[in-house]
């Protein structure tokens, strides 16, 4: 399955799509279904992320430093750009905002590996990127928003997601991997664990798109005008991340994982947070999953696109 990933996600997307069109009256059951199958997906994430090696990642200043910069300088910069000529739908904003503010923690390991960017640097870093990401995202909503915000976002639906989605699998991952250090027994979850990334993936892909694909409806022409958007995003960040890794003088492949982490948006970890605002605002949903629709074509593209981005030839003299 590891081999052919990209075609099982497309896979699993497109049986989604299919699932949501023939049998639209489902959804609302399957929204219930995408937090434990998404929170199962990061818990074998974490699981690969050794508990001592998360802190020695904390010692690579260099590759953090640029790994925080694109995500929480730069992509908002680029966000900013963008916000200003989306359209006036209020929805359809802060389903944008809520996905291009967050950056990814899952599939992007798996892209960035087959292009040769540094997955062990990537999985080391996925704890504080949830964690930062869910302290300043309410901050970029509060700058983009104003005191619009206060009448639209509940702090409940930030700290369950946080609860849910962070807390308890990072702590089953580590206690997991306790176990696993000191009994057989503990050893062969951990391994049995770890082969379900890709079902889990494709699984929650297909949940997410066929719970969301019956509320389009009438909605089809607002989710089409910013799919322009996303692809625009996906461009512009392919550049700015190889700017950065080239200020911070990262190695090739820390460089390619620079490029894929600011490119990459964490749609199914918000996506609750969105399912989770007012009825007026439902679209929002449906403007996160189509983020998430264009960014995996798109990374088919990267994959073939960032090794010429980011030659081997290419070294910035790190230390």
């Amino acid at each position: 399955m590891e081999h052919h990933q990209i075609a099982i996600y497309l896979a699993a997307m497109a049986a989604g799509g299919l699932l949501g069109w023939v049998l639209p009256a489902a959804g609302p059951g399957l929204e219930h279904v995408i937090y434990p199958v998404l929170g199962a997906l990061l818990y074998v994430t974490f699981l690969q992320v050794p508990a001592a090696e998360l802190v020695r990642s904390l010692r690579d200043g260099r590759f953090l430093s640029a790994t925080l910069v694109v995500n929480f300088l730069v992509v908002p910069a680029v966000v900013a750009g963008i916000f200003v000529l989306l359209p006036a739908d209020q929805a359809v904003r802060i389903g944008v905002l809520l996905v291009l503010l967050t950056p990814c923690v899952d599939y992007v390991i798996v892209f960035s590996g087959l292009a040769g960017g540094s997955n062990r640097r990537l999985l080391a870093a996925t704890p504080l990127l949830l964690v930062a990401q869910m302290l300043l995202l309410p901050v970029f909503l509060y700058l983009f928003l104003g005191s619009e915000l206060a009448d639209i976002v509940e702090v409940g639906p930030f700290v369950e997601a946080f609860v849910v989605l962070i807390a308890i699998p990072l702590a089953l991952a580590w206690a997991t991997q306790a176990w696993a250090a000191r009994t057989a027994a503990g050893r062969v979850v951990s391994a049995a664990a770890n082969t379900t990334m890709v079902p889990l993936m494709a699984a929650t892909l297909l949940v997410v798109v066929a719970s969301q694909i019956p509320k389009l409806g009438g909605n089809l022409a607002d989710v089409a005008a910013v799919i322009p958007f996303y692809v625009a995003f996906l461009v512009v960040m392919a550049y700015a991340g190889r700017a950065v890794s080239r200020v911070f003088r990262l190695d090739v492949a820390a460089s390619r994982a620079v490029v894929f982490t600011g490119a990459t948006r964490n749609s199914l970890v918000v996506l609750p947070l969105a399912l989770a605002l007012p009825d007026r605002l439902a679209l929002a949903a449906a403007i996160v999953v189509a983020q998430t629709l264009v960014e995996v074509l798109g990374m088919v593209a990267y994959v073939r696109a960032v090794p010429r981005l980011v030659p081997e030839h290419t070294v910035n003299t790190a230390s």
